[in-house]
């Protein structure tokens, strides 16, 4: 097993680099590869010892007997799969190696964090990065499918009760995101009712996602959220406006 005792990475960019490699190993493995991991296993299973499925930086997977040097060089991965694969159904196995995948991908990638010293901002950074990443679980088992039309369907509903209330509260001003508000008068609670009722929304112009403490305003045409920087709308400049039209809006012409 030569795919991770000699490389070492120490940045928060290469930890997350050897992290995706082992983790496209591993969704390998347990999808468009998981007959023949199932048939390795079935071959080896006769020694009746406990394998390991190992994900590797060059996205190779391999089932093997567990490191011999102890402690080993790298956390190990969950011992004993082929054994849970006698008694489970196929699609119930691959989801338990899923699971026990994710866990030692997480492991693997914070022992590098601690050994090379990450800080406090480096670990939340590369918590981050991996986080954006569907887990092996959800991708095993189609969850990332059903979560993406669910939080499509969630966004939309809260993107219209968003839209709706704005209209109420007043017709004369234009809906900003409470990011422009001034730090008096933003509260805690207020940044993250803010955050979970834009965390999925994208901005018409450049297409990146709604953050807290970015600037954003709403076109009143064609109701569409743009960060303030993207449309050079500052949020000094957005009080004085009383009906925001975005570039595209400003720039068609009214049809007789």
């Amino acid at each position: 097993m030569d795919g991770g005792a000699s490389y070492n990475p120490r940045t928060v960019e290469e930890v997350f680099r050897d992290f995706k490699g082992r983790r496209a190993a591993m969704i390998k493995a347990l999808t468009t590869d998981a007959q023949n991991a199932t048939e390795l296993i079935k071959t080896l299973i006769t020694e009746k010892e406990n394998l390991c499925l190992y994900g590797y930086p060059s996205e190779q997977w391999e089932v093997n007997l567990p490191a011999e040097e102890v402690p080993p060089e790298l956390p190990e991965p969950a011992l004993g799969i082929n054994f849970a694969r006698d008694g489970m159904q196929e699609k119930d196995w691959l989801s338990l190696v899923a699971v026990h995948s994710d866990a030692w991908l997480l492991a693997v990638a914070f022992y590098f964090g601690a050994r090379f010293g990450f800080d406090k901002a480096d670990r939340k950074r590369l918590f981050n990065m991996i986080n954006d990443l569907p887990t092996i679980f959800e991708v095993v088992t189609g969850a990332t499918k059903k979560q993406t039309k669910e939080k499509s369907s969630v966004s939309n509903h809260s993107s219209n009760k968003s839209k709706s209330n704005s209209k109420r509260g007043s017709e004369s001003q234009p809906k900003y995101s409470k990011a422009a508000a001034s730090k008096d008068e933003v509260e805690d609670g207020m940044e993250e009712e803010d955050d979970e009722e834009h965390g999925e929304t994208l901005c018409g112009a450049c297409g990146e996602n709604y953050a807290a403490d970015e600037f954003w305003i709403c076109c009143d045409i064609c109701e569409k959220w743009f960060h303030g920087k993207c449309v050079k709308i500052t949020p000094a400049r957005a009080e004085h406006i009383k009906q925001y039209k975005c570039p595209s809006c400003s720039n068609k012409r009214a049809r007789p």
